[in-house]
């Protein structure tokens, strides 16, 4: 079979059971899926067992890498895993995306993707190289941390090579055990515990296989032009901190770099500093000690050192101050220094706890849901309007931002691109109304953002349901496309380069692969993917349109303020600045709006099921035959 310009070739299958090692050629997948997310979708599929759970031997993990992936100057080399998730309550398929330079060094070593079935009788981890894959002992790893197991296999395999692994935490099969590779990138979704339930310590790459694209010349000239379009952006820097070194550090294959740093202590710990995860402990530690301190650095390190996503231990900090203000909970009830919040005691106690499942750490592994039953329904209630069911803090609201709570009802996990898409032209509005200089995103200009990217002028107005499904149909299916590609997701914001270059993407696509793809046709592909998905929830037994729901405190708890926006301030229809705070989900609107959404979908509006004409149309076939006989379509 031809060999496709963009793609290494191979897509691994690894039965860790039997230690069978097939491949497959990439070309099956790659014209309707294109990579990431899109092949990753149909991998899961065509290889997951209905009703299997997330620790089931037979269900697949699947890491997946982009046409873009490996090529300088275009930010989408990051690598996409999916499988069925243990952190959702039911368990159900999710995904998560993860930077830094394993996925472009996965293609360099010959491989789009790795599917992985089975679970090992004793520790190993794989090599892939050359466009071969061996399983290897790992008993020597078991139960070291990520960045040391990182150095062992690099001092083995050489310092080239690139280690995605898990911690002590999901070898203990926490549900939210994470995964991280080299440069500190982290994935989440539980993926971390499915791992360490198939006795797989890690996954080496290395190779210098060459990515050759269709055109070499016209993919320079884009990328010099995406580099020039990039260069005035300014980056966030790190605040100071004591005894640390901060230095950028960009993903492979960036197009000008952001804000993610690494910090390095004196004792050559280092730690990413990026969004979430590098200040999810910094109020709390420096209000203890009064001072700025190390404790937003050691608190990161630590989760992932273990292997924890930092998103769900900082939900459990959250909770368990509550319970402890209630006096649910003492530091001799739970054996956690809880009256010492925000010291490295208290941090270093709940994260070794958790990942070793060590006294009421051994609650707590099994997740936030599940750690309120143990203490009762009063504990429940803490949760409030800011602790997601799956367990994270949400700073991005539908009281607030309307169209989001379509995002929060269709996704399978909490979807921050989606809701980016929505916030920064907002943000960027703000600083509009605020006078800030260099300000550029008037009234004028969200509008015309709302023309051209969220269907019509009325998405754009956020004191009214009007538009708000359309514009979550076409936010949806555009990133879903960008999770084919796995574009990052700083880069190729609406706000950015879409913005001044629309067509920039697909002519990126066609320098690469030589496909030559219209917006409307790379959009067709994004809407048959999140279609896929919408299928997989339904075939693993999501209701439709009954587990289309919000959080219950969204349509009763007024909204106080938001991350980044203290004020609630949105534009109203004539882009003057209006407050929602004090707001709430108008419940009756809001299932008017399922209604838009589902007709505009193509699904029956009463079930919230996909129709096999619409399933057709996109291409999917064998999808709606399935469903069909199964009588989950119409």
């Amino acid at each position: 079979m031809e060999h496709l310009p963009g793609y290494a070739g191979l897509i691994a299958f690894i039965d860790l059971s039997s230690g069978q090692v097939d491949y497959r050629p990439t070309n099956i997948y790659a014209d309707d899926f294109l990579g990431g997310g899109g092949i990753g979708c149909k991998l899961y599929w065509q290889e997951s067992v209905v009703g299997g759970e997330a620790f089931d031997s037979r269900s697949p993990l699947i890491f997946t890498t982009g046409p873009l992936g490996g090529f300088a100057g275009l930010a989408g080399s990051r690598c996409q895993v999916c499988g069925k998730s243990p952190v959702a309550a039911p368990e159900h398929f999710s995904y998560g995306s993860m930077g830094g330079s394993w996925g472009a060094y996965l293609k360099f070593a010959g491989f789009d993707g790795v599917v992985l079935k089975g679970e090992a009788e004793k520790p190993v981890y794989l090599f892939l190289h050359d466009g071969v894959c061996e399983i290897r002992n790992a008993s020597h790893l078991w139960g070291k941390g990520t960045m040391h197991t990182q150095k062992i296999l690099k001092d083995e395999l050489g310092a080239a090579t690139r280690v995605m692994t898990i911690g002590p935490a999901g070898e203990n099969r926490v549900t939210f055990a994470t995964l991280l590779a080299d440069d500190n990138a982290s994935g989440s979704g539980g993926f971390g515990a499915v791992m360490g339930s198939k006795k797989l310590k890690a996954i080496a790459v290395s190779g210098r296989a060459s990515l050759t694209p269709a055109f070499p010349d016209e993919l320079r000239s884009l990328s010099d032009k995406l580099r020039d379009l990039k260069k005035n952006v300014d980056f966030e820097v790190p605040q100071a901190q004591p005894g640390l070194t901060a230095k950028r550090k960009a993903c492979y294959g960036c197009i000008a770099g952001c804000s993610r740093h690494l910090l390095e202590a004196s004792d050559g710990r280092k730690s990413k500093y990026l969004c979430q995860n590098s200040v999810f402990y910094e109020e709390r530690a420096d209000h203890y000690y009064g001072r700025r301190s190390k404790g937003a650095f050691v608190a990161n390190w630590l989760c992932d050192e273990y292997g924890l996503d930092t998103s769900a231990v900082e939900a459990f900090i959250l909770w368990l101050s509550r319970c402890h203000e209630a006096e649910i909970v003492t530091d001799a009830s739970v054996g956690l220094p809880l009256s010492r919040m925000g010291s490295l005691e208290f941090i270093e106690s709940l994260v070794r706890k958790i990942s070793l499942r060590q006294d009421f750490g051994e609650i707590l592994a099994s997740g936030i849901s599940n750690a309120a039953d143990f203490l009762g329904q009063r504990s429940r209630t803490l949760f409030g309007d800011t602790i997601h069911a799956s367990g994270t803090v949400v700073g991005y609201c539908p009281r607030l931002y309307i169209v989001d709570g379509l995002f929060y009802a269709t996704e399978p996990r909490v979807p921050y691109s989606q809701m980016h898409e929505v916030t920064e032209p907002i943000w960027a509005w703000l600083d509009c109304v605020n006078k800030d200089e260099g300000a550029w995103a008037s009234s004028e200009v969200l509008k015309s953002i709302g023309r051209r990217f969220w269907g019509s002028e009325a998405a754009v107005d956020f004191n009214t349901y009007e538009g708000k499904a359309l514009a979550a149909k076409e936010i949806q299916d555009r990133q879903h496309l960008k999770a084919c590609l796995i574009l990052c997701d700083f880069s190729w914001a609406t706000v950015g380069i879409e913005y001044s270059e629309p067509e920039m993407l697909s002519h990126v696509i066609g320098a690469v692969t030589g496909r030559s793809l219209s917006l409307a046709e790379l959009k067709h592909i994004g809407e048959r993917v999140f279609n896929l998905q919408r299928a997989i929830l339904i075939r693993d037994g999501h209701p439709g349109r009954q587990g289309d729901t919000l959080l219950d405190p969204w349509y009763s708890m007024p909204v106080k303020t938001s991350f980044l926006n203290e004020d609630c301030l949105v534009p109203d229809r004539s882009g003057l600045p209006v407050s929602r705070k004090g707001e709430v989900v108008d419940r009756e609107r809001f299932e008017r709006m399922k209604d838009e959404y589902y007709e505009l979908r193509g699904w029956d509006v009463g079930t919230g099921m996909q129709m096999s004409e619409k399933l057709n149309e996109l291409g999917l076939n064998e999808i709606a035959t399935e469903l069909c006989s199964r009588g989950l379509a119409k």
